[in-house]
């Protein structure tokens, strides 16, 4: 089956038909007055930290896992991902296996994660080094990680929400963006942990079942056979001779296999490390109930990367390559397209239900995504830097929560306007810089903090700020910035480093940076001599003295 759509199809216009335009605006507006109800009443009883950071604990492994891979299965994987291996075959395949295989980092940290954690990324760090030092930066590495997916997924929200409400203008997309950071900001401030978690898992419910059943349209359309499909998809690439095998098509430029191999070990090592998905661990009871919902976590985002792939394949055979690279060069409505075309098309009753369900799926992902960072990171700012920083811990718990809600209302809103600044800009490389500020800042920190008797402030704070700012700084001179079509700024060259993903560099970097920290600090004996180190490994493994 060769491309269904003809290039008309680039215009929104011509996708979706008046009355499936109203259906999604109705869908849309019916799910936005169920969700604020939904965290109106499963939100905190009472203004005390541990409902409003962590629920109270109360989630069972099924659904904190559901919710933890609520929070993994983020809008940048379901429409990006979809469009990479819809226009480059292998390469986006693999990495739609690397996201998967992320969570097997998460699930090898979980147990001496929850053993150790408490709520944030600061109460980690300040295992092996206490003080304000360790708090503020658990705050710049959670910002330095939040922030720029937040970005990404609010300006990608707002450009497919005004796709599917037929509009194109860019003061409509700024409208779309700044309308669903607003609901983001009221989904976090009213729900905590609770609900979000709540969202997250209906979230997982709605994708899992509507990308299930967008999955065997595809194959039905194939006559059940992956080897149609196969064939289909590599004569609608555009290239069927380099389809199915590894050529670069991601964008690499300089060293090839160097800069892949880059790509897919920053996936693996930083995905899960991001700071909301930390937070998430800290939902249950004790490590084993952590470990157990990451596998349940692990299962579900199996499930999706493979209808992923199925749908990506579907994109370029019934799509094709040329119809979706003009609508977006990066493939990122590679999945709206394919409902489109599926079922008849939106203009009768079975397309117009699939195309409204997945245009749900893809709202309510954003909207649950971006509600995870934004409480992640108004807890490290409320919780690390106000409570323990500024006021030294001495702070009741109403006045934390009242912190946390002032902090996402601040966090939501810079959010917002950087977004919508980045309107009509090509914005996509942040979010591999904040899985590589993940992979080079955070992960290190962690696992030396777990880990290594010897690991001590020096060590933490050469760690976190080295890893992050050469994950930075080598990002920013990199190929997807500067220097060509699809990058930040196409008319400009400063792309000095040859390395498409700076995580080859960094990752290592980071580890090595904290451990010569570590040594250069265990000199001038700092705050390693008042750590209990025997305390500190009886809480990693037995999660003793923790709460």
């Amino acid at each position: 089956m060769s491309s269904a759509l003809p290039i008309a199809a680039a215009n929104p216009a011509a996708i979706l038909g008046h009355g499936t335009q109203t259906s999604v605006l109705i869908a849309f507006l019916c799910f936005v007055g169920a969700s604020l109800l939904l965290c109106v009443f499963a939100g905190p009883d009472r203004d005390e930290v541990d409902d409003f950071y962590t629920a109270n604990r109360t989630l069972t492994p099924l659904q904190n896992g559901l919710a933890l891979s609520g929070d993994y299965i983020s809008a940048a994987t379901m429409l990006g991902t979809t469009g990479i291996i819809a226009l480059s075959g292998f390469d986006g395949i693999m990495l739609d296996v690397s996201t998967a295989l992320a969570l097997g980092t998460l699930l090898v940290l979980a147990r001496p994660l929850r053993n150790a954690g408490r709520y944030t990324l600061g109460d980690i760090f300040a295992l092996r080094a206490p003080g304000p030092a360790a708090r503020i930066a658990a705050a710049v590495a959670t910002l330095a990680v939040s922030l720029p997916f937040l970005v990404v997924q609010l300006s990608g929200a707002g450009a497919a929400t005004a796709l599917l409400l037929g509009l194109t203008s860019s003061g409509a997309q700024q409208t779309c963006i700044a309308l669903i950071g607003t609901l983001m900001v009221f989904y976090t401030v009213l729900g905590g942990m609770k609900g979000t978690s709540l969202m997250q898992i209906v979230k997982v419910v709605l994708v899992i079942g509507t990308m299930a059943t967008t999955t065997l349209y595809v194959l039905s359309q194939f006559h059940w056979s992956p080897d149609e499909l196969l064939t289909a998809a590599a004569r609608g690439s555009g290239h069927p001779a380099t389809y199915l095998r590894s050529t670069s098509q991601l964008g690499v430029t300089a060293s090839g296999p160097l800069n892949i191999i880059g790509l897919h070990i920053t996936v693996v090592l930083g995905a899960a490390c991001m700071p909301h998905m930390i937070m998430r661990i800290n939902a249950v009871p004790d490590g084993a109930t952590a470990r157990r919902s990451t596998r349940y976590a692990f299962g579900m985002v199996g499930i999706y990367s493979i209808a992923l792939a199925v749908l990506g394949m579907g994109a370029a055979a019934m799509v094709g390559a040329r119809v979706i690279s003009a609508v977006n060069p990066n493939g990122q409505a590679s999945l709206l397209l394919l409902a489109g075309s599926l079922a008849g098309g939106p203009e009768t009753t079975s397309g117009s239900i699939l195309f409204t369900a997945v245009a749900c799926t893809v709202f309510v992902t954003v909207l649950a995504v971006v509600a995870g960072i934004t409480l992640a990171a108004a807890a490290s700012l409320a919780h690390d830097v106000h409570a323990h920083v500024l006021r030294r811990g001495r702070i009741g718990q109403a006045q934390e929560v009242r912190a946390v809600r002032w902090a996402v209302l601040l966090f939501g809103l810079v959010g917002i306007l950087v977004s919508v600044a980045a309107q009509g800009y090509n914005v996509q490389f942040l979010s591999m810089l904040a899985v590589t500020v993940a992979a080079s800042a955070v992960l290190p920190a962690v696992v030396h903090s777990l880990f290594w008797r010897g690991y001590n402030r020096t060590g933490l704070l050469w760690s976190v700020y080295g890893g992050a700012a050469l994950a930075i700084g080598l990002q920013l001179v990199s190929p997807t910035v500067s220097g060509g079509p699809g990058t930040l700024f196409p008319d400009l060259n400063f792309a000095w480093s040859p390395l498409q993903s700076a995580g080859i560099v960094s990752i290592p970097a980071g580890f090595l940076l904290g451990w010569a920290g570590s040594r250069h600090g265990s000199r001038r004996q700092d705050a390693a001599a008042e750590v209990d180190q025997d305390a500190v490994e009886l809480r990693v493994l037995t999660g003793a003295g923790a709460d």
